[in-house]
């Protein structure tokens, strides 16, 4: 029996990112994460092996936690089995909601709603139930026949299912 050149054994990006699944990153971080009264936001793998965690919590993210967590993800998996870059970070400000946690923690703060048919609404995020949630906004406005501007305060409901995005809007 002859034994013929062996050839090396290349992993292509697609096993790469079966290896590193969301799930498996899921599964080091959640029960720390729960723990700590911390809630995910997204777990993205992308193409190279790139790990990109967003957490978040209730009074904002320091941090001292992200790295702590990237520590965590880091331990638990083997270099030398998988090349990754890994990115722990909170969710930026001005970028969209993602899950449900995310409008709880901003009730009561300014916010600005694009739905999927294009229109454009802002003001305060009054509440949030399974379904949707209520913002009140507020206008200036000049009445017909009258000469004097007048304050209108509107409530507009959506449901989460007609919606491209939601994000906090900072006003100084």
């Amino acid at each position: 029996m002859s034994r013929g050149l062996e050839v090396p054994y290349f992993i292509t990006s697609n096993e790469l990112v079966t290896m590193l699944s969301r799930g498996r990153i899921l599964d080091i971080i959640q029960q720390k994460i729960d723990d700590d009264g911390y809630f995910i936001v997204d777990v993205d793998i992308k193409q190279g092996g790139r790990i990109v965690v967003a957490i978040d919590g209730d009074h904002g993210v320091g941090i001292d936690y992200c790295v702590e967590i990237s520590r965590l993800i880091e331990g638990s998996l083997d270099r030398e089995e998988e090349d990754f870059e890994l990115e722990v970070s909170s969710p930026g400000i001005g970028q969209p909601f993602k899950v449900h946690r995310q409008y709880v923690k901003n009730i009561g703060r300014q916010v600005e709603v694009l739905t999927k048919s294009g229109e454009k609404y802002s003001g305060e995020l009054l509440s949030v139930n399974d379904g949707g949630f209520v913002i009140k906004e507020e206008k200036i406005v000049k009445p017909e026949g009258k000469k004097k501007k007048e304050l209108q305060i509107i409530e507009h409901p959506f449901n989460f299912e007609e919606l491209k995005s939601v994000k906090e809007i900072l006003k100084f």
